[in-house]
C-alpha cells in the first residue's frame, strides 16, 4: 500500500517537472548579437545632430555647394532651394530628402551630404578600468570606445554579454556583443556605436 502512494506521488512529481520544463523551453531567450556577426559599417553609426558641420554638394552645379552648421532647430538652407531637417538622420538619408523635395528643380538629381566636423559622445561603465564619458571627433567602435575607457577589466568582465544601449526616438534599444572572438583574433565585423550610446560591460557570475 505505501509503495503505491509512493509511486503515485512520484508519477505526480515526474508530471509537474515535464509540464515546467514545456513552459520554460518555450520562452524565447534574449538575443545575442556577436560582435562578428554586425552589419554596422561608419555611415551608419552617423546621425546629425544639431551643431554638426555638414557640407552639400552637388556635382551636377557646383554654384549650389555650401557647408553650414546644423541650427538649432535641427534644419540646413540648402541655397536657392530652401530648409530642410537635418538633425536626427544620417547623411545618407539627407541626400535622398533633398532629391525627393527639390528633385524637380535639379537637373542632376545626384548630391552628395558629409560630415566635416562632429563630436561623439559615448557613456562606458561597468567592468572597464576608466568609466565614463569619451568623446571621438570620428565614427568608433564599440571595442574602441572600450579601450578608450582603459579597457576590460579582465578579472571581472563578462566579455560575451557587453551591452549597448541605444535611444532611438521613444525607442530604447539593447544590443548584446560577444568579443570572446575577436579578442581571440578571428575575423570580426565592426559594431560601430553612436553619440550617446551607453556602452555597459558587466561582471561575471561568481559563487562563493
Amino acid at each position: 500500500m505505501n509503495l503505491l502512494k509512493i509511486s503515485a506521488k512520484s508519477l505526480v512529481i515526474f508530471a509537474l517537472s515535464l509540464a515546467f520544463l514545456a513552459l520554460t523551453g518555450c520562452q524565447t531567450p534574449p538575443a545575442t548579437t556577436s560582435a562578428n556577426e554586425t552589419n554596422s559599417t561608419p555611415e551608419d553609426s552617423i546621425i546629425l545632430r544639431e551643431g554638426d558641420q555638414v557640407k552639400v554638394t552637388f556635382p551636377g552645379n557646383s554654384r549650389l555647394d555650401a557647408a553650414q552648421a546644423i541650427r538649432r532647430d535641427g534644419k540646413i538652407v540648402v541655397p536657392v532651394f530652401g530648409e530642410i531637417q537635418a538633425a536626427g538622420i544620417s547623411p545618407s538619408a539627407l541626400e535622398k530628402q533633398i532629391v525627393e523635395k527639390f528633385g524637380k528643380d535639379l537637373v542632376n538629381k545626384e548630391v552628395t551630404v558629409t560630415l566635416d566636423n562632429s563630436q561623439i559622445s559615448v557613456f562606458i561603465n561597468g567592468a572597464v578600468l576608466r568609466p565614463g564619458k569619451i568623446e571621438s571627433p570620428r565614427p568608433i567602435t564599440a571595442l574602441e570606445a572600450i579601450m578608450e575607457a582603459g579597457g576590460f577589466n579582465y578579472a571581472t568582465a563578462n566579455l560575451k554579454a557587453v551591452k549597448v544601449i541605444r535611444t532611438e526616438g521613444s525607442d530604447v534599444k539593447t544590443y548584446i556583443l560577444d568579443f570572446r572572438g575577436v579578442l581571440a583574433g578571428k575575423a570580426t565585423k565592426p559594431f560601430y556605436v553612436r553619440s550617446s550610446d551607453i556602452v555597459y560591460v558587466p561582471e561575471r557570475f561568481t559563487v562563493f
